[in-house]
């Protein structure tokens, strides 16, 4: 009785630690893995996308992007995630960016746009990503992505605060059903 007593207090002793580390987990080592990852697929973007054209070239540097001609537009049948990585697939899910009746449209990897295949990218979605892009030229991409992670688990995907500047981006250019 005493071994099952002892088991019994040990297991929660670490369901306890888990539940109090997983925070530096995701920080030290999910995160890191996700940025190079992002690294990697923004590198592939830039080798593989097209470039934008004078009007979303115009648009770009209206939103204040310092180096529109770098931006790059990768058509895919799915904008990529790390799938292959179950820890990352994990985190994926929890924060909602991926998982069953989920669909990722269009996201920004620094200057190379990932769009799904089929979807509009009108000019008002095109400058909502192009916010993220300015918003990875204006610190960096692993800053972007520490802070995006972050920003969802605390408040969730449509108001994190990065979200909600794009939001703001485009309405204060009236781009909103054009």
């Amino acid at each position: 009785m005493k071994f099952f007593k002892l088991t019994v207090i040990i297991l929660f002793a670490l369901i306890i630690g888990a539940a109090l580390s997983y925070q530096k987990i995701i920080s030290d080592i999910l995160i890191p893995q996700y940025v190079d990852w992002a690294y990697e697929t923004e590198r592939k973007g830039s080798e593989s996308g097209i470039p934008l054209n004078s009007r979303e070239l115009a648009l770009a540097a209206d939103i204040g992007i310092q180096k529109p001609e770098k931006v790059r537009i990768v058509h895919v049948e799915e904008v990529p995630f790390p799938f292959e990585n179950f820890a990352l697939k994990t985190l994926g899910e929890a924060l909602g960016f991926i998982g069953e009746g989920i669909t990722n449209n269009a996201q920004a990897f620094g200057y190379s746009i990932y769009v799904r295949n089929g979807y509009e990218l009108n000019r008002p979605k095109l400058a909502h990503e192009l916010v993220h892009v300015l918003q990875i030229e204006r610190s960096s991409l692993d800053q972007v992505i520490t802070q995006h992670f972050s920003d969802i688990a605390e408040f969730g995907y449509d108001k994190a605060p990065l979200e909600v500047e794009a939001l703001k981006q485009i309405n204060s250019m009236q781009l909103i059903g054009n």
